[in-house]
């Protein structure tokens, strides 16, 4: 998630007017706005914002952020990209952050000393005073807790929290200062890890009376305010907000003001450099830059690590997908393989069946064709005078010559042709003069086939075999 700049004067007017106004803003119904990925990266200028077409969700939505349309479309644009919504965290979970590194770095400012008469003097003079009210005040607090728990103990808002101390801390001192994490403190954690970034955590105590001048001349600072802006995450939340309380109990602070510098190290986000008391510009500058740049090295290691594991990964997925396509190279061959066996197993099977139906065929004509002969009525003798003597035309241009009787029907010649070996399976007879076919077989139209005699044959005659089986 992005840190997001310090709202503007102008968007805290909640007057009706202005509220509408805002409203019209959120669901992209006024200008451009520039948008800001939740890894810092500028996204273009599009004229729907957020894709909210509902005006109550806007109006929800800007009273959540205290009518902050900066903050409203950040976190409504972190939402759209699957950073979970800072007014929606994911569940508390205990604070995971290594805080027992003997390796800490630990930089502590001592109040000064009272100088001279007139200082030591009120010193004296005070210190039973502040002796009775701390202690008088520690006691009613430790007494206060067997009474009512302490309300702080119990986060039930985080983002309330962090909105709430920074609408008093911009109060108090402006709103020149670092720009605020606007999210939990997991979650500051969890983007400072994925970014590989260092993430530096104040503690603000209402109550100390060092807090007020570190603010205002410290942390507000020009200088100090361009270092943390350009180097870092800055995550602040006061002590008396139980989300500040909850983060001071894991960091375990001695004294205020208290800044902790956290980073990812030996891959847990460890705590690697603590600040505490009022320390002067300078002197914090100094400070936060020696803790980088003692700690830059491991941030450079586990990028570096992070790059190795992408490059691996990257390989393994190119390797894997330079075996899955191996595979499917080696299955896609097989399966032609598979297809060109199968289609010549048919191709030969249908071969065969052909052969075999071309036997059974050639085997039933030819057992039709000595059924026909062995049917075929004598031929008469020469001298018959009732005979007729028929030459055929063969296709094969053989001749065969027969007696036939004029009394027999057509489709006795028909029967003699078919029994011949010469002839063809199917075929037709003609005469010529005058040129016809005989209707040796039966058909509609002679449902019984005329004798030669009634076909008007001769004693003699030349008939043609014409064959028909390819038609």
């Amino acid at each position: 998630m992005l840190p997001l700049p310090a709202p503007s004067a102008h968007f805290q007017d909640t007057t009706p007017g202005h509220c509408r106004a805002l409203e019209m803003k959120l669901v992209g119904q006024s200008g451009h706005n520039d948008r800001v990925t939740a890894g810092g990266q500028p996204r273009p200028r599009e004229h729907d914002l957020t894709g909210i077409e509902s005006m109550d969700q806007c109006r929800h939505t800007l009273e959540q952020h205290n009518w902050n349309i900066e903050a409203a479309v950040q976190d409504r644009l972190n939402e759209q990209e699957g950073v979970p919504s800072v007014f929606n965290p994911p569940p508390s979970r205990p604070l995971q952050v290594n805080t027992a590194d003997h390796r800490i770095y630990s930089y502590v400012v001592s109040r000064p000393q009272p100088r001279g008469l007139l200082g030591w003097s009120y010193y004296l003079i005070m210190l039973p005073f502040r002796f009775t009210y701390y202690t008088i005040l520690d006691i009613f607090r430790f007494a206060l807790r067997f009474i009512r728990p302490d309300p702080r103990s119990r986060v039930t808002d985080p983002i309330g929290d962090i909105v709430s101390f920074m609408h008093s801390f911009e109060e108090k001192y402006g709103r020149a200062h670092p720009v605020f994490y606007q999210g939990t403190y997991s979650q500051a954690l969890n983007d400072a890890k994925r970014e590989l970034r260092f993430l530096l955590v104040y503690l603000h105590g209402d109550d100390h009376q060092d807090s007020d001048e570190f603010c205002r001349n410290t942390l507000c600072a020009p200088e100090v305010i361009s270092l943390i802006n350009t180097r870092m995450l800055f995550w602040a939340c006061s002590t008396n907000k139980p989300e500040g309380y909850r983060v001071s109990q894991a960091l375990r602070e001695n004294t205020y003001p208290f800044l902790a510098m956290i980073m990812l190290k030996d891959r847990r986000m460890t705590v690697v450099g603590r600040l505490e008391g009022l320390i002067q510009p300078d002197d914090l500058i100094n400070q936060l830059t020696f803790i980088m740049d003692a700690n830059q090295t491991y941030l450079v290691s586990e990028r570096l690590e992070r790059e190795e594991r992408n490059q691996t990964q990257v390989l393994r997925q190119q390797q894997d997908e330079a075996y899955l396509a191996s595979l499917r190279a080696d299955q896609e061959k097989e399966r032609k393989k598979r297809e060109e066996r199968e289609r010549k197993r048919r191709k030969e099977e249908e071969v065969k069946q052909q052969k075999l139906a071309e036997e059974r065929r050639r085997r039933n004509l030819q057992e039709e064709k000595e059924r026909k002969l062995e049917c075929l009525p004598p031929e008469p003798s020469p001298d018959d005078p009732e005979s007729v003597k028929i030459i055929f035309k063969l296709p094969n241009d053989s001749r065969v010559e027969r007696r036939f009787h004029f009394s027999q029907s057509l489709t006795v010649i028909h029967d003699f042709l078919f029994s011949l070996k010469e002839s063809p399976e199917k075929f037709q007879i003609e005469a010529n003069f005058p040129r016809r076919v005989l209707p040796c077989i039966p058909s509609e139209e002679w449902p019984n086939p005329p004798t030669l005699q009634e076909a008007g044959l001769s004693h003699t005659e030349v008939l043609f075999v014409q064959d028909l089986t390819d038609e």
